[in-house]
């Protein structure tokens, strides 16, 4: 699978650069030291207040340069992809942002990022500069780990210092405050699977789900069985709360760790905001991008223990852009439309005969599903099997419940055109649901069928665009509308199958789905919304042969 990074030796130098060119109004700068000393710092730095430093390896945007701004970072200092800054690098930007009020060093707690982050401080000092450090150790994957990693609650340090460093806070009272802040934060992830480096091929496996994977790949606390959102969720806050106590409340941030869709990341927040420790949390950061892992797929948690102080320095609101903001939790907010008539009442009756057969096509269309699908996926997204049978489902739902007007031809069509546009979706339910509506009416004004459903079908091409030779549904409908002017099911039957066929045939598509693919994609491929529409109408033919 192809990526697009370039030359793997530039990758982090053109993204730093990429990220300078839409800072927009924000006032950041680089040093001119690239390749091999790459730090990002405040045009607007003022160096009478304590500078506020961190970094570490690339490959974990948008930290650390995306947290640079008033209220967070004064600067950071990237390394190469998952490896530390050098030293000199460490030690230029220090020299460079610090005045009298000295600076303090934010590391997350790798072996690499502590030495070359610690010598550089030293360095720093026999030059004369006051310079801190506070090495964070939020993750909680490895019990009683001699040296707990340092993750995503590294952004709750980054806050609280950004805070006290533009209000003018000594650097002793920001280094108390930071490593407070950094000793009651808590952090765990979960990983579907684990990233990739750029110049390597992406792969996809099955292997387990890893609890507490590494934001570089590191091997976690175990490997689980993963069956969805809600257990994966469950599992990472059950190991988090019990840090806790049933008193205390706490801001949770929640980090996508690369690859998570957004769909799926509130589903996430969804289970966090409904779990059994949601009376705890009384403020969440994200879901976001905030330390990525590349492309992972997984998340991570990370809790802050909050008091009235660190309340306050925590909702200030920053420039970075990265940072999500601070959201209060709130139950959604519903409203009624029950006082909505969205759909015809109907008088229910019943026609024994007219129910047999509306069994007998719902049936084929279930039982088809499968087929269909893998036609689709072929020129398609793989639905249009499950499409058709959640419509078919439906009519049987209401079957069930005697709740159609089985014995009014032209109420029967109005309704069960009503129903798809709400059960098949996408444009096949539409325009199924166009067709039947309008056939119905024509019925009720005293209409032949076929003659209602041929208006029905014309209404339908007028809608959805396609006619005759456009490689969609209409190739077999339209026939064999045509040819149930004698109701002759069969030849209708026949006529839709043919139609059906010759799709395969056709290259070019007009409208639909296979509009946007390329012919040879199309070639010997019926289209599925085609094929549908012929085995509902060999379903009926089949029936009457064998009722003869």
């Amino acid at each position: 699978m192809k990526r697009f990074f370039n030359e793997s030796k530039q990758v982090v130098t053109e993204a730093i650069d990429g990220e300078l060119r839409l800072t927009g109004t924000q006032n950041l700068t680089r040093a001119d030291g690239f390749p091999s000393r790459k730090f990002v710092v405040r045009g607007d730095w003022d160096k009478s207040k304590v500078a506020i430093i961190s970094g570490g390896g690339a490959g974990h945007e948008p930290a650390h340069l995306g947290f640079i701004g008033k209220g967070m970072l004064t600067a950071a200092i990237s390394g190469e992809v998952f490896a530390s800054p050098s030293v000199e690098a460490v030690l230029a930007c220090i020299l460079h942002v610090t005045g009298d009020a000295g600076c303090l060093l934010i590391v997350k707690n790798y072996t690499g990022d502590r030495l070359n982050f610690g010598l550089a401080a030293e360095r720093a000092k026999k030059m004369g500069k006051k310079v801190e450090m506070v090495v964070v150790q939020d993750d909680i994957a490895i019990a009683d780990a001699p040296q707990p990693r340092g993750i995503a609650g590294t952004l709750f340090v980054h806050k609280i210092a950004g805070y006290l460093s533009e209000k003018g806070s000594s650097l002793e009272e920001i280094k108390q405050k930071a490593e407070e802040t950094a000793q009651n934060s808590f952090s765990l992830g979960l990983a579907i699977s684990t990233c990739t480096l750029p110049g390597k091929e992406l792969t996809v496996t099955d292997a387990p789900a890893e609890l507490g994977l590494g934001i570089h790949g590191e091997p976690g606390l175990e490997k689980v069985d993963f069956k969805g959102g809600k257990e994966a969720v469950a599992m990472v806050l059950s190991r988090l709360f019990a840090e806790t106590k049933p008193e205390e409340n706490y801001a949770l941030l929640i980090n996508n760790l690369g690859a998570v869709t957004p769909l799926e990341m509130s589903i996430i927040a969804n289970e966090v905001l409904t779990s059994r420790y949601k009376d705890q949390i009384e403020f969440i950061i994200g879901p976001a991008l905030l330390m990525t892992s590349l492309n992972m797929y997984g998340f991570s948690f990370s809790l802050m223990k909050l008091t009235e102080e660190n309340k306050e320095m925590l909702l200030a609101p920053v420039e970075p852009k990265s940072w999500p903001g601070v959201i209060k939790p709130l139950e959604p907010k519903i409203f009624d439309i029950s006082y909505l008539q969205l759909r015809k009442t109907f008088e229910p009756s019943m026609n024994p005969k007219v129910e047999d057969y509306l069994q007998t096509i719902c049936a084929s269309l279930i039982n088809a599903e499968e087929h269909l699908n893998n036609l689709d996926k072929q020129i398609g997204d793989g639905d249009t099997g499950s499409t058709f049978a959640a419509g078919a489902n439906g009519i049987i739902d209401l079957l069930n419940s005697k709740s159609l007007p089985l014995n009014d031809t032209g109420d029967l069509l109005v309704a069960i055109g009503e129903l798809l546009a709400s059960h098949m979706g996408g444009s096949s339910g539409v325009l199924s649901s166009i067709m039947l509506t309008n056939a119905g009416a024509c019925v009720s004004k005293g209409n032949d069928l076929d003659v209602a459903l041929k208006s029905g079908v014309k209404m339908m091409m007028k809608y959805g665009g396609a006619k005759l030779g456009s490689r969609t549904m209409i190739d077999a409908l339209l026939p064999a509308v045509e040819k149930l002017k004698d109701m002759d099911l069969e030849a209708a039957a026949l006529a839709a199958r043919e139609g059906a066929n010759s799709t395969a045939k056709m290259e070019k598509a007009e409208s639909g789905r296979s509009s946007y693919l390329r012919s040879e994609s199309l070639k010997d491929v019926v289209d599925p919304g085609a094929e549908a529409i012929a085995i509902l109408f060999e379903s009926i033919a089949l029936k009457l042969k064998y009722k003869h």
